[in-house]
């Protein structure tokens, strides 16, 4: 049995960080922060960010990408806005197309979606240059320095992003509520891509210091960009001004950066296991050493691993319980905010006079990600797991910002790869909290874990928990907590929803539902209801939670994306049918309210060799127009893929033996002059280059020919669920 003693946990001294952290809208709407936890209209709120980099993302997917996050429970949405995609000749700035920053920021007012600028000028996200433009690299100045000329550039592109946010702030009216001061300065930087395969030169990482960071918010004030707060990323060792900017931390238990010079073996990483990251007392973690003391701001995050893309020598298919359990260990180490890099994944946007301007470690157009949601708007399960997190997160509004995280103290000597311990902490407040619970960890086999038993000592008695979780799961667990008229004394079981007297719990994979309400112990069966003074509690599977939505005063269960536009509930769907089912008061049950059945299944195309490795595939113009987007869906052998219509690259892939989805309805107009040609490089060993003879180099390997092994077409469509014929019970 563990056991932890909360009979003389210390109060929270909680006070407000003042106006340099806060604003007001002009129809009184407050933005604020408390050393705890950010305020809306004076209240606690717990914010949800999500990156999703609009440059990154066709015009015409924008609102979709903005609907689905918004359903996910996101209400802050984190963008780079990289200035070499926006000047990348030198005093000439674009603004159109995936560019067209006002454009986006009007969708995202439209669907009450906070947005936090992350402008650099450095931003890095993978990005050439880290976003810098190419002529910046011939300037009699350093970049990322108080030079005055880099300064007068840097001005000049803010004042650039000014006309575009101008009307879109906050204090206008509008949806910009933050700004990111730089990105992981005097920490990181990236290659000069002018130079790889060459010197190999890096850019800086800065030695101006704090001076520097107080200077670009300096230019940034003056030139019009004003929001109530401002950021800075904090880990690392980055500079981070804590008097004039939100430090924002995160983690990544997938690092391919480990492996940008030579393949190797990913070692387990310290994410999975809970750290005391808001207590003065603590000053040093891991991945965590605060330069001001840790209980005068919030434990807030903004790069948590929503995802993580392949590099070219680490390629990998993510486990996508890694993301939410990860949100599980950020949360029961103190965190008020999550922040997730990427939640929306992408495709690079092309140059002008670079074509690519991405980083060269990873493709030239992908940058999927594997994020929550995919490269061309794909729901996966990492968002459905994390779903139920943010709506945990809202459930009980301000008592979960004020809760002080407690941890056993075996965590600080537990290794990463050591499955034995049980990975626990506890949040609590007046006796009342939520006990969390990890069983998986990053590149390591944990186990099925029965029969563990946790006693938490409170002051108004003693509580024991008693369960098992299967193996690669997390759990959060209340005690203490009042349902409504209700006390709930503890429950093996996570809270997931509330419609007035009715709760929806979550039971994880492994773990058996028992309710402890008002002193009565009921166990519980996943898909079925029990009514316990006065309150009806029901209980999902984890698998049914995957496709569990609320919005309004109904709940939804449909195994596709079933989605709130704010004016129309559709399901989007790509072949075969789907059932969708409503939560009814009366029955205490889900009951039938629809069947969409789409009458199509993927088409299985044809392809030819035009080459070695390489592919034609004749595609009928028919089969790409009348839908929200089609793909083709790829499975195939190699080493990378790309694909090209006209010559050009759409689209590019690191072979990870996933599948490799490709949008056609965009190019549908040139696909009737040129097939698509798919060109799937080999994979090579044991690589020398002969040079036995002047200019004679030649290369020899080992090959492993490039293989296409499937492709198919798939139609995504929405579907308005209240226009489906009902069923007849």
């Amino acid at each position: 049995m563990y056991q932890l003693d909360l009979t003389r946990v210390p109060e929270k001294r909680i006070y407000p960080l003042g106006d340099k952290f806060g604003g007001v809208s002009p129809d009184g709407r407050k933005i604020g922060f408390t050393n705890y936890y950010m305020t809306l209209n004076g209240k606690p709120f717990f914010g949800i960010s999500g990156e999703m980099h609009f440059s990154r993302v066709a015009p015409d997917q924008w609102e979709d990408a903005v609907v689905k996050m918004r359903c996910g429970g996101v209400n802050i949405l984190s963008t780079y806005v990289f200035w070499n995609v926006h000047e990348e000749e030198e005093g000439i700035f674009r603004f159109d197309g995936c560019r067209d920053l006002n454009a986006f920021l009007s969708i995202c007012e439209k669907h009450g979606m906070m947005v936090i600028l992350r402008v650099g000028p450095f931003a890095h996200g993978e990005m050439r240059n880290g976003g810098l433009p190419d002529w910046l690299y011939g300037k009699p100045y350093e970049v990322r320095e108080n030079d005055p000329g880099f300064l007068a550039a840097v001005r000049s592109f803010f004042r650039a992003i000014h006309s575009q946010a101008d009307g879109h702030y906050f204090h206008q009216g509008g949806c910009v509520v933050g700004t990111q001061i730089e990105n992981e300065y005097q920490h990181s930087c990236a290659p000069w891509e002018m130079t790889v395969g060459v010197s190999g030169e890096w850019i800086t990482s800065g030695h101006s210091g704090l001076e520097y960071m107080l200077r670009l918010k300096e230019i940034m004030l003056e030139e019009g960009i004003r929001t109530p707060f401002y950021t800075a990323t904090a880990w690392g060792g980055a500079v981070t001004p804590s008097e004039e900017a939100l430090p924002l931390w995160g983690g990544y238990s997938y690092q391919p950066w480990l492996f940008y010079s030579r393949p190797g073996v990913h070692p387990p990483t310290p994410e999975y296991i809970y750290r005391d990251n808001h207590n003065s007392a603590v000053t040093k973690e891991y991945n965590f050493e605060p330069s001001y003391d840790p209980e005068t701001r919030p434990y807030a995050c903004c790069e948590m691993m929503g995802g993580m893309m392949c590099s070219y020598k680490y390629r990998f298919r993510l486990d996508m319980r890694a993301v939410d359990a990860l949100a599980n260990i950020k949360l029961g180490s103190g965190c008020s905010l999550l922040g997730y890099y990427m939640y929306k994944g992408g495709t690079n946007p092309t140059g002008l006079r670079t074509p690519y301007l991405n980083e060269g470690q990873i493709p030239k157009r992908s940058y999927d990600y594997q994020a929550a949601i995919g490269e061309y708007g794909q729901i996966r399960e990492s968002y459905g797991r994390l779903r139920a997190i943010h709506r945990f997160c809202g459930l009980f509004p301000g008592f979960l910002e004020e809760t002080k995280a407690v941890l056993p103290e075996h965590l600080k000597s537990l290794q990463p790869g050591d499955p034995d311990p049980l990975r626990f902490s506890v949040r609590v407040k007046d006796g009342g909290g939520f006990l969390f619970v990890n069983n998986f960890q990053d590149h390591a086999d944990m186990r099925d874990r029965h029969g563990d038993e946790v006693l938490l000592r409170l002051p108004q008695g003693d509580i024991v928990f008693r369960f098992d979780i299967a193996a690669g799961e997390n759990a959060i667990l209340p005690f203490g907590i009042r349902l409504g008229g209700a006390t709930l004394d503890w429950a093996t079981a996570q809270p997931l929803a509330r419609l007035g007297d009715t709760w929806f719990f979550l039971a994880p994979d492994g773990m058996r539902p028992v309710y402890c309400i008002g002193g009565k112990i009921t166990e519980a069966a996943p898909g079925k209801a029990f009514t316990a003074d006065a309150l009806t509690v029901m209980t999902l599977s984890r698998r049914d939670s995957l496709g569990f939505w609320v919005y309004g005063d109904t709940a939804w269960l449909c195994d596709r994306p079933l989605l709130w536009d704010g004016e129309q509930l559709k399901a989007e769907i790509e072949s075969g049918s789907a059932d969708v089912l409503r939560w009814s008061d009366e029955e205490k049950r889900f009951v039938p309210h629809a069947r969409i059945d789409t009458g199509r299944q993927p088409t299985p195309v044809a392809f030819r060799a035009v080459g070695t490795g390489r592919y034609a595939v004749d595609l009928r113009p028919d089969m790409l127009r009348g839908h929200k987007q089609v793909l083709l869906r790829v499975l195939y052998e190699g080493d990378i893929g790309s694909a090209f219509v006209g010559g050009q690259m759409i689209s590019d892939n690191f072979c990870n033996g996933d599948i490799w989805d490709i949008r056609l309805d965009s190019c549908a107009d040139a696909l009737e002059k040129e097939p698509l040609v798919l060109y799937l490089t080999p994979k090579k060993e044991n690589v020398t280059v002969d040079t036995s003879s002047m200019a004679g180099l030649r290369e020899q390997a080992d090959i492993t020919e490039g293989r296409l092994l499937s492709a198919e077409l798939v139609a995504v469509d929405d579907y308005p669920v209240n226009t489906i014929a009902f069923y007849n019970p």
